[in-house]
């Protein structure tokens, strides 16, 4: 998903506005975890940027996504960008035996 949010509308309130765009992340990100894995995966992974426009988006991790939406509410922009790119991970094993 890469996508700029407007958040002005004639008859639609600013507040109401931010709340869709929560909800259409929210719902983006739900139908990329429901996506059957490959099979050398554990989980999918997600690389996010977010930012005023495109050219300034900074990478930041996927729960942070929200709290940086509240954010540009409170400072009553009128737009945000945010990609989301979801690719396959797997996870790390951490061995335990060294601090013994």
């Amino acid at each position: 998903m890469k996508k700029t949010f407007t958040l002005n509308h004639e008859k639609i309130k600013y507040p109401r506005m931010v709340d869709a765009a929560k909800h259409e992340v929210k719902k983006y990100l739900k139908r990329e975890r429901n996506k059957t894995l490959p099979i050398d995966a554990d989980y999918w992974a997600f690389d996010c940027k977010f930012g005023n426009t495109a050219e300034d988006a900074q990478v930041v991790h996927v729960a942070e996504i929200t709290n940086s939406i509240s954010e540009i509410e409170k400072q009553g922009l009128e737009s945000f960008y945010v990609e989301i790119i979801a690719r396959p991970a797997q996870r790390q094993v951490q061995d335990f035996d060294d601090e013994v």
